[in-house]
């Protein structure tokens, strides 16, 4: 009975540290001491990725076109506590991409990580048939997100946090063994690649 007991203990043991590692909360700081560089980073998906791999240990450099945009999203970061600075960067210009990297090598010594994040409008066709509403980007209709939702087994839209949790694995040493591999974060979207 002893025997019994004491197997049940050992296996309640495990499975509490199986869910602690489920739930992240096995290994803090996953990114320490790494130096991350992110473009487009002072709103939407870039801002929620600087403001993950900052809470998972990295100094972020964050960068924007705009220089309130650069100082309002450090503003933000660092009032939260976390490791980040940031200059003005559009990555069509080649001297605001090496500003970018001689802030992150002036300030940290290098970089470990570079998301370009950086994009462009949100059309997918012959570019000779974008609309005016496209270049001003209207997707934002109700019933253009309805029936993108019916395809989506999730059946809701995805939130900049949503991309940023992955990024962060990706960038972190639990990724080690991954490599040439595509990571779709769709809601369950059919892929089309």
């Amino acid at each position: 009975m002893q025997k019994a007991g004491l197997s049940l203990a050992c296996g309640a043991r495990a499975w509490r540290s199986v869910r602690k590692a489920s739930s992240g909360m096995a290994r803090q700081d996953p990114l320490a001491n790494k130096v991350a560089l992110v473009t487009a980073s002072t709103d939407g998906i870039g801002f929620a990725i600087a403001r993950r791999l900052a809470r998972d240990g990295a100094h972020v450099v964050v960068s924007s076109r705009k220089q309130h945009n650069v100082d309002r999203a450090v503003a933000a970061l660092q009032g939260e506590g976390l490791s980040v600075t940031g200059t003005v960067c559009h990555v069509g210009k080649a001297e605001d991409r090496e500003r970018l990297v001689a802030t992150a090598v002036n300030l940290h010594g290098g970089i470990d990580i570079l998301i370009s994040n950086a994009a462009v409008n949100p059309f997918f066709g012959n570019l000779m048939d974008v609309t005016e509403e496209v270049w001003d980007k209207l997707w934002m209709d109700k019933a253009r997100e309805e029936s993108i939702k019916k395809v989506m087994q999730i059946r809701r839209m995805g939130k900049p946090d949503d991309c940023a949790g992955i990024v962060s694995f990706l960038c972190s040493e639990d990724a080690s063994y991954i490599t040439g591999e595509t990571v779709v974060v769709g809601g369950g979207t059919p892929s089309h690649l």
